[in-house]
């Protein structure tokens, strides 16, 4: 199983990247269900389920509760200095008395885990961001690492685990990636009407397409869905 595959990549990862203290920089056929009607706005990548299934529309605490960050002015490191897209992804991102070499080691680290995953399996790099796997990819390749730029572009239009609904959904065409055997899932259209659904119980990948008249998108054991053709 690819999920397996992942954990021991990104140990590996990590490992090497502390001891460098401080790195650079086909399947089953598709399943269809549709006709018209409408939703647009896609799905929130790595978005973690709701009590109801839903997907979270963000953090719950509120700002106010945040440790007070180092003032932009104050963020020097020990010895040497800090390129200017350093700096920018250190703002606002390092707690009070804590080293900022420390935070951008951190970024650094996600680069260096998206450029393995890459290179071994694109896709699987795109389920890791979109899942929360790689957390706070989007700001680590903005700044660090842009070449990567096109995985968290499609991870943000991929599904994770989850339940999504109306504004959530982007019609089109999707493949999971790392399905375990009890994958499962479901596209419900107005009033609940069943419009596609299914399972797995060989892990093999699974095409589906999520249509114009969908109102629901249920996933469960398929760790992600990536968009695919048009829609990728």
């Amino acid at each position: 199983m690819r999920h397996s595959f992942l954990a021991g990549a990104v140990v590996i990862i990590t490992t090497a990247a502390l001891a460098a203290c401080g790195s650079s920089s086909g399947g089953a056929g598709e399943k269809t269900a549709g006709a018209p009607a409408a939703a647009s706005a896609g799905p929130v990548a790595g978005a973690p389920a709701e009590p109801d299934g839903s997907a979270s529309k963000g953090p719950r605490a509120s700002r106010s509760s945040e440790p007070p960050k180092t003032p932009t002015d104050e963020l020097t490191p020990a010895t040497g200095t800090f390129t200017k897209k350093q700096k920018e992804y250190l703002v606002d991102r390092v707690p009070k008395g804590m080293d900022p070499a420390a935070v951008l080691q951190t970024g650094q680290e996600t680069c260096d885990r998206l450029t393995y995953l890459v290179k071994v399996d694109r896709d699987t790099a795109v389920g890791a961001v979109a899942t929360g796997e790689i957390a706070d990819a989007g700001p680590a390749v903005g700044h660090l690492c842009p070449r990567h730029e096109e995985v968290v572009e499609r991870a943000s239009r991929a599904y994770a685990d989850g339940m999504y609904k109306g504004a959530q959904l982007r019609p089109g065409r999707y493949r999971d990636v790392t399905p375990t055997k009890n994958c499962s899932w479901e596209i419900t259209g107005a009033n609940g009407n069943d419009l596609a659904s299914g399972s797995s119980d060989d892990g093999k990948r699974t095409g589906i397409t999520i249509p114009k008249a969908a109102r629901a998108f249920t996933s469960t054991g398929c760790y992600a869905w990536l968009p695919e053709g048009d829609n990728g």
